[in-house]
């Protein structure tokens, strides 16, 4: 049995991988979460009540804080999702990703360095120490051929996409340094359920069932590779368990589309699901709005490297997985999502489950 931390495991991607491991395995999972506005407790309700789940509500900039963790639990992983993310965040206010982002990510290498120092041989063989990151860092493409490959030179655009980019570089100076046991995945752009309403798809599916205008970037032809985020955590579960310390996978969808074909087809989705009341399409709530300051044009992954070595494949199309997304915010409206928006969520305490450290 695996003991695995997980940090920022109350955020969307972090949850799905608590709920995939507590689901799917017989692992233990300790969730480690600052629970900003961002990380939410609801999210991990489906298993916070499992003897082999714990949560400790901790800063991964607070040694600590974090020392303490590592010394109570004893992992044989350590997965790191905790960050922030949101680029127009990042781009009101670049302090707070610099601070987590790569402060954190430094404070929580440093706390695996002194723990890992100190396991015997066999456990200083099976930990490893497992850096979620995205494709972000990597700049935008240019030609439709082009794909971004884990030997992809880094060229960040905004603040976030910098932030991670250091965090990675830090990653892979303590594993070729201090040779601490390090992996290192980056993914396209995920979406699914309990994903925070700040990101578009949920944002659209929200606005649009409340009437409200549907805002587009500029001409809405940036493209994003889509993951679904089940998928994304099974890929990561893999690469955390069975990848090779030193390398880098990347993680995507085979989903390339246009932001203003995300939003047609969750309108589309919304049209046969739950028609306006007035009969009208959508689709007319759509509104182009200036673009983002150093907007990407497309970003696009090739994940062959994660197939061919540790056998994961999408198991959703965009159009299977974008659907079951519509219909659970359509089944979760008046529960997880009036909470996120009204800010009860913020209220919520987890249930002790496998206790608190």
């Amino acid at each position: 049995m695996n003991r695995i931390i997980v940090t920022g495991g109350a955020g969307f991607i972090g949850s799905a991988v608590v709920r995939h491991i507590i689901g799917g395995t017989e692992d233990a999972v300790c969730v480690v979460d600052k629970l900003t506005y961002a990380g939410n407790p609801e999210n991990l309700a489906p298993v916070s009540s499992s003897p082999r789940f714990t949560f400790v509500k901790a800063d991964i900039c607070d040694r600590e804080a974090v020392d303490p963790v590592f010394s109570s639990f004893r992992p044989t992983h350590v997965m790191h999702l905790a960050a922030e993310s949101h680029v127009d965040r990042s781009i009101d206010g670049p302090g707070e990703f610099i601070r987590t982002n790569i402060v954190g990510t430094y404070t929580l290498l440093e706390a695996a360095r002194k723990y890992f120092s100190g396991l015997d041989e066999a456990g200083k063989a099976g930990f490893r120490f497992h850096h979620i990151s995205t494709d972000e860092v990597y700049g935008d493409l240019e030609g439709p051929g082009d794909f971004f490959r884990e030997t992809t030179p880094y060229a960040p655009s905004s603040p976030y996409s910098a932030s991670k980019a250091s965090s990675d570089h830090l990653v892979r100076a303590w594993h070729r340094t201090f040779g601490l046991p390090a992996i290192i995945t980056n993914c396209s752009n995920n979406y699914g359920p309990y994903h925070f309403p700040e990101k578009l798809i949920p944002l659209i599916i929200l606005h649009a069932l409340d009437g409200k205008e549907l805002p587009v970037y500029g001409s809405g032809l940036q493209i994003r590779d889509w993951l679904y985020v089940e998928d994304h955590a099974r890929a990561l579960y893999l690469a955390a368990t069975r990848g090779k310390p030193g390398e880098t996978y990347n993680i995507g969808g085979h989903n390339e589309k246009t932001n203003i074909e995300v939003v047609k087809t969750i309108c589309s989705l919304l049209d046969e699901l739950s028609p306006r009341p007035d009969g009208k399409k959508y689709e007319e709530q759509i509104v182009h709005v200036k673009d983002r300051p150093g907007h990407d044009a497309r970003y696009a992954i090739d994940p062959s490297k994660i197939a061919r070595e540790l056998g994961w494949k999408p198991a959703e199309t965009f159009e299977s997985g974008i659907r079951k997304t519509v219909v659970w915010y359509l089944r979760n409206r008046d529960t997880w999502c009036a909470h996120v928006l009204n800010g009860g969520y913020k209220m919520e305490r987890l249930g002790t489950g496998g206790g608190n450290i």
